[in-house]
């Protein structure tokens, strides 16, 4: 599958509108031309008020009131309840997130590409078996960092939790939130995640970068990062993993590797050179990102994917 490919993937819609919402302790509030993310093109009233209330987090409402109503077809802002299905039951559809794994390839800078070769030939194998059969076994010697990887305390503290000793609750079955960059964003700070929903979720954050794979860009600097603050914050508001689609999470001037230390110190797993987060929507996936149980190793290729589905949460 190629990355970012989405396997039955619904178009993105939204709803421009007008409302006006009351108060059950006194007072209401009115906007005008509001837009909102919806999972389909069929939206009624009552769903739409239910959306709203859930996207401005309202409490004590006593009633919307919903006008000029208007569905376009656009991609998804980022809204809050969006993914909230309409009724029936949700199909759920793959977005594939992993770099493929070649021979020689580059991944990060100054690290050794992998050697991929046979360790059984099929022309070898054919002696071992019965006329007309045959296997092929193969060899692969590579860096633990190679294509898109998982790294867990161990990669940053010696007595940190290994590859086999995180559990897959930190790894699979996650629900995701994906934060997209503005165009020229670098550095990814405190404040540009305080809208976010993070609590429980792989947190994405969606640069582009991967556009530069395979190219000297890639590695050459001026990529997309998270900031210390940044980190901080994520720390505090309790994300369960953290994902980029960039060479480093971490600035690769900050000889401290901030990011690193701050989410790797508190059990946040990451996952770096992720690829295709634009197949994403900004709500309603789970992602899953597990590597092999190696015992004393940190760090380990994954293969990152994410099943969306208009049931999800």
């Amino acid at each position: 599958m190629t990355p970012g490919t989405v396997i039955s993937m619904s178009d993105e819609y939204r709803v421009q509108f007008d409302v006006d919402v009351a108060f059950a302790n006194g007072g209401g509030l009115q906007a005008q031309r509001f837009r909102l993310d919806i999972p389909g093109e069929d939206i009624t009233d009552d769903e739409l008020s239910t959306l709203v209330v859930r996207h401005l987090g309202l409490l004590m409402v006593d009633g919307v009131q919903i006008s000029g109503k208007s569905v376009v077809r656009e991609p998804h802002k980022g809204s809050r309840g969006a993914s909230v299905a309409l009724g029936g039951g949700g199909v759920a559809n793959l977005v594939e997130l992993s770099h493929p794994i070649h021979h020689g390839m580059i991944t990060f800078p100054g690290l050794p590409g992998p050697e991929i070769s046979d360790h059984l030939s099929r022309e070898a194998s054919r002696s071992r078996y019965a006329e007309g059969t045959e296997f092929h076994i193969g060899r692969i010697s590579m860096v633990a960092n190679t294509g898109t990887y998982l790294d867990t305390p161990s990669h940053r503290f010696a007595d940190g939790a290994d590859l086999a000793a995180v559990g897959l609750a930190r790894l699979v079955d996650l629900p995701g939130v994906v934060v997209r960059l503005p165009a020229g964003t670098v550095a990814v700070d405190r404040l540009l995640l305080a809208p976010y929903e993070v609590a429980g979720r792989a947190v994405l954050i969606h640069g582009g970068w991967d556009r530069h794979w395979g190219t000297p860009s890639y590695g050459a600097g001026g990529h997309p990062y998270l900031t210390a603050d940044g980190a901080a914050s994520l720390v505090e508001r309790d994300a369960t993993l953290v994902g980029i689609d960039s060479v480093n999470i971490d600035d690769m001037t900050d000889g401290a590797r901030s990011a690193h230390t701050t989410l790797l110190r508190h059990g946040i797993p990451i996952v770096e050179h992720l690829c295709g987060l634009d197949g994403l929507p900004p709500y309603g996936f789970r992602f899953h990102a597990a590597p092999p149980m190696v015992a004393g190793m940190g760090t380990f290729p994954v293969r990152a994917y994410a099943i969306l589905s208009t049931d999800a949460p």
